[in-house]
């Protein structure tokens, strides 16, 4: 039986119909690709008008702390005349992605089988965390002389800083997972490696990510610190860049290669919100405006 709203009830479900529709209404790519940008662009102006404030404060001579201009007239000196620029981004960003790829691969599998084993969660769980915790500076001593100043020395301390991250990413992503998804999956016939193919593995999902995330992040701080303490003839990178420039009291060319260290770094990260964004979606959990 139909029921009659009073006028101003319908007025008020209306409008909220209508609040919906709009909250609802799908962005225009140049609207996204602009509510992203902004916000960064804000904090990047905020960020170099602080900094220039405080080079015209004259806290530091200016041969110590140059302002933005130089520094940026600098780095694109460095990156349009050749050199060493191009080439020590790609030495480590090689560096980088082969580390971390290794890292990657060892920490998922060390995650899912501490997850999957009591035995060895009480054996090495705990053993694991400790290594997270271990500065990544920590770890060269015992790199040099194992490896001597080589790639290697740098690439064991990448997976050494990556790896614990990852796997402890693994191992709160599996135990978060609902019992109810478990017991769903074994009434649908799913066992063993069948149950964390299809039940398990997609429901840790953003936490594996997570742990991803953090595990760049280490790997990432860790190669710098290679780099500062491990220099290879005729192999140019970042770190060595840095060093050099300190050596030279360049300052310019150290800030400016500092900059490109937090730059890379964030883009990386940017890529990891990317899957976050695209699981949250996938899930339900963000609307399609995010």
């Amino acid at each position: 039986m139909a029921v009659d709203l009073p006028s101003r009830t319908a007025e008020e479900i209306a409008g909220l119909d209508a609040l919906d529709l709009d909250a609802g209404r799908d962005q225009t790519r140049l609207e996204k690709i602009w509510a992203n940008a902004w916000p960064k662009l804000a904090a990047i102006g905020i960020a170099l008008t602080i900094w220039q404030l405080v080079v015209w404060s004259g806290w530091k001579d200016s041969w110590v702390l140059p302002g933005p201009a130089p520094v940026f007239e600098e780095m694109l000196r460095r990156a349009t005349t050749g050199g060493d620029f191009w080439s020590s981004i790609l030495t480590t960003g090689r560096r980088a992605v082969v580390g971390f790829a290794f890292a990657t691969v060892l920490g998922l599998l060390l995650g899912l089988a501490v997850a999957r084993s009591r035995i060895l969660r009480a054996a090495i769980g705990s053993f694991i965390t400790g290594l997270q915790t271990m500065p990544s500076i920590a770890w060269f001593p015992l790199a040099i002389v194992l490896f001597k100043l080589s790639e290697s020395a740098m690439f064991f301390v990448v997976v050494l800083g990556a790896a614990p991250s990852i796997a402890n990413g693994v191992i709160s992503g599996v135990d978060f997972v609902s019992p109810v998804l478990v017991r769903a999956g074994r009434n649908l016939g799913a066992r063993g490696l069948e149950l964390y193919r299809y039940v398990i593995g997609p429901a840790s999902l953003p936490a594996i990510v997570a742990g991803l995330k953090q595990g760049w992040a280490f790997a990432w701080r860790s190669l710098m610190a290679g780099e500062l303490l491990v220099f290879i003839a005729e192999r140019p990178a970042i770190g060595a860049n840095l060093q050099h420039a300190r050596d030279e009291s360049d300052m310019p060319w150290m800030l400016s290669t500092m900059i490109v260290i937090l730059v890379l770094g964030i883009l990386v990260d940017s890529l990891f919100n990317v899957a976050n964004n695209r699981i949250r979606r996938r899930w339900g959990l963000a609307d399609g405006n995010h």
